[in-house]
Parts: C-alpha cells; sequence; structure tokens
C-alpha cells in the first residue's frame, strides 16, 4: 500500500505544484528558489522522490500532478483512520467528537453525507 504522507517541506512543494499546474520544470525551479529557498538540484531531488510515490509526473519538462491536492487529503484520511483506529470511521468521529463540540452546521452536514451514502 502506498503511504500518502508527506513532511512539512514535501508539503509545501506539493502544494506549489498544485497551485501552478501544469508548470515548466524550469519554472518550478524559479518558484522554489522565490519561496522555499531552494537550489536547481534540490528541487529536482524532491520532485523525483514525489513522482516515484506517484503524486506528480514530469513528462517533457512539464509537471503535472497524478492525484489532486483533494483525492491526496481523502487518501492520507483513510490512511489516518485505518492505522490509528482500526479502519473505524465511527471510532475516529467519536475520538474527534469527545475532544471538540460539533455544531449544529457540521451535525448537519456530517448526517447528510450519511444519507447520500446509504444510496
Amino acid at each position: 500500500m502506498t503511504q500518502y504522507r508527506l513532511g512539512e517541506v514535501e508539503a509545501a512543494f506539493a502544494a506549489l505544484i498544485w497551485d501552478n499546474e501544469p508548470v515548466a520544470s524550469n519554472r518550478l525551479v524559479e518558484l522554489c528558489a522565490q519561496r522555499l529557498d531552494w537550489k536547481k538540484s534540490t528541487t529536482y531531488t524532491v520532485l523525483r522522490r514525489l513522482c516515484q510515490k506517484g503524486i506528480f509526473q514530469n513528462e517533457g519538462g512539464v509537471v503535472t500532478s497524478l492525484i489532486g491536492r483533494e483525492e491526496f487529503a481523502a487518501r492520507q484520511s483513510e490512511e489516518f483512520v485505518d492505522q490509528a483506529f482500526d479502519g473505524s470511521l465511527p471510532k475516529f468521529l467519536a475520538a474527534f467528537a469527545s475532544r471538540k463540540k460539533l455544531s449544529a452546521a457540521e451535525i448537519e452536514q456530517l448526517q447528510r453525507l450519511i444519507d447520500e451514502s446509504r444510496g
């Protein structure tokens, strides 16, 4: 199973790609120099790592995502629930709700999701 976790630096880099894609790799180097204070070699090293993870691709000098930001976040969430709560969404929600009071709007939104999942 692919692990959908990024460190803080990788996450900032991924956000830069998602915010600018499709982005020419030379432009990505410029953006990383400006915003992350990276050298060209650092940009390509991290890009290669995230391409190997199947998150991005660099085809013909153009970097695009293979997994969108929302899909990536969903996969991270699933992985977290699987590992921390034995895959039980109810256990996760119970733990979350025990620490933070849900608003009426949040409860309504969750109820809509449940109703939609029933088909």
